[in-house]
């Protein structure tokens, strides 16, 4: 049971930090719910990893770490479809 609870609060941490991640880029974001929550999960993967290579702590990068992480994350994925800063391109 404890499995279910954890993967159910990350999807939700995941959801919360993806949303906040593609509020921060301006313009229309032609993805889905899944590629948010995983968006969100990654950011926060990667922001405790730089957390930890940084600072030898274990305790996480937070939240807001993670939201600059995930900004950046869709960022690279419009570029990568050929858009802007502002267009989300194909």
């Amino acid at each position: 049971m404890d499995v279910i609870v954890y993967l159910i609060a990350l999807a939700l941490t995941g959801l919360v930090v993806g949303a906040l991640g593609r509020l921060a880029i301006p313009g229309k974001d032609p993805m889905t719910i899944w590629q948010t929550i995983l968006i969100g999960i990654a950011a926060s993967f990667i922001a405790g990893l730089v957390w930890w290579a940084i600072f030898g702590d274990r305790n996480g990068g937070g939240i807001l770490l993670s939201v600059i992480f995930a900004a950046l994350i869709v960022y690279l994925i419009r570029r990568s479809r050929g858009g802007t800063l502002t267009t989300p391109g194909r």
